[in-house]
């Protein structure tokens, strides 16, 4: 297999599988006989979208390769279009290089032009059915994903695993045994049958929520007092304190015990937790 191309490709231009050798060599040899009829596409960053393998074969043909920006709003759907209709993929390839595609969340965000897997599958001409065997696949057997994607694995086989995988996951003894794990209290309870296991389940979900919720108010509230307080020391703040100008409740002596103790139990929970 050759090597890629030191220029960053985007995300999606990433799934799509390389040209095997016997293909590589097969488009030097054009490219060297007819130059590069199709120019390499980047996008307004300089990522490439289309085109790994022209540079490639650029590379090896000793030509220099040609560039144009893509100057649309929607790179993804670009790089599907020109790549699925070009490559000598299956079906099954296809619809998982496009369903992969949908998860990647580039930064973190997801596009506010963000479509539909029916709309996407019509118009990169994927069935929406194959596309929702390869979303079974990322879902419940990522692993074979890739193999899917290079065609070392049919995306039928894959979905089959796929398939006894979801069964075991959604089975009442794995999901009682994971409830065990994450709350014995509440599995007790399903067990003396005081709670069904789906209402054991809600009821965790919601107590993870609450944790959530009640760790995010403390984090705030610490970071709003702590740092301040360590930012006046060495500082005259402390000597222009004046009650008369207070907003609350006037700080007393009652107050400052109250907080070093507040600040020794801090200190010990983070030595506990290891924090800096």
């Amino acid at each position: 297999m050759h090597q890629e191309t030191a220029i960053e490709s985007h995300p999606t231009a990433l799934l799509l599988p390389l040209l095997d050798e016997d293909d590589l060599t097969a488009l030097a040899n054009d490219i060297q006989e007819n130059g590069l009829l199709q120019p390499i596409v980047l996008d307004r960053q300089g990522r490439l979208l289309d085109g790994r393998g022209r540079i490639a074969a650029c590379e090896r043909a000793g030509v220099e390769p040609a560039f144009i920006t893509y100057e649309g709003e929607d790179p993804r759907t670009y790089i599907l279009s020109v790549n699925l209709r070009r490559r000598s993929l299956t079906k099954g390839q296809a619809a998982m290089i496009t369903v992969k595609a949908r998860s990647l969340k580039e930064h973190g965000v997801c596009s506010s032009k963000e479509q539909t897997a029916r709309s996407l599958g019509e118009q990169l001409g994927v069935a929406l059915a194959v596309m929702g065997r390869a979303g079974t696949v990322l879902q419940h057997a990522p692993d074979l994903v890739d193999p899917v994607i290079s065609g070392a694995m049919g995306l039928n086989e894959a979905y089959t695993i796929a398939q006894e995988n979801k069964a075991k996951a959604n089975s009442a003894e794995v999901q009682l045994a994971r409830l065990r794990e994450e709350d014995p209290e509440l599995a007790d309870r399903v067990v003396e049958g005081h709670l069904t296991l789906t209402g054991a389940w809600a009821e965790h979900t919601e107590r993870v929520e609450e944790d959530k919720r009640q760790r995010r108010v403390a984090t705030r509230l610490l970071d709003e007092l702590v740092p301040p307080l360590a930012q006046a020391r060495g500082t005259r703040t402390f000597s222009r304190y004046d009650p008369a100008f207070a907003s609350g409740t006037p700080i007393t002596r009652e107050t400052i015990a109250h907080a070093l103790t507040a600040l020794a139990e801090m200190d010990q929970v983070w030595q506990e937790r290891e924090l800096l």
